[in-house]
């Protein structure tokens, strides 16, 4: 069952894998995203409300169309640096003595 999206104005269906939307850049955006495994209606919704989460769109539902939630961040920075000691931060803090 093919799954509806809003997003800045224009709807686009999620169905087998393949995004279809009237505006080229919206869907080539989601086209990007877009996940071939998601082959069941379930994982077609789970998709569809993650690419509309991401743009900050809404989804339709039997209710009717309701806002997408924003999808947890996939990088965070304590991922990447690792958090510093309040003692050793300061742009001449490698020229400190150290205790």
């Amino acid at each position: 069952m093919p799954v509806r999206i809003r997003i800045y104005g224009h709807e686009a269906t999620f169905a087998g894998g393949q995004w279809t939307c009237a505006d080229d850049s919206l869907q080539a955006m989601l086209q990007a995203l877009a996940d071939p495994r998601a082959t069941t209606p379930e994982q077609e919704h789970v998709h569809a409300l993650y690419a509309a989460g991401r743009f900050g769109g809404l989804i339709a539902t039997p209710q009717g169309w309701e806002a997408a939630p924003h999808p947890e961040a996939e990088i965070r920075m304590e991922d990447i640096a690792p958090t510093r000691r309040p003692e050793q931060s300061g742009w001449l803090s490698f020229l400190k003595r150290k205790r």
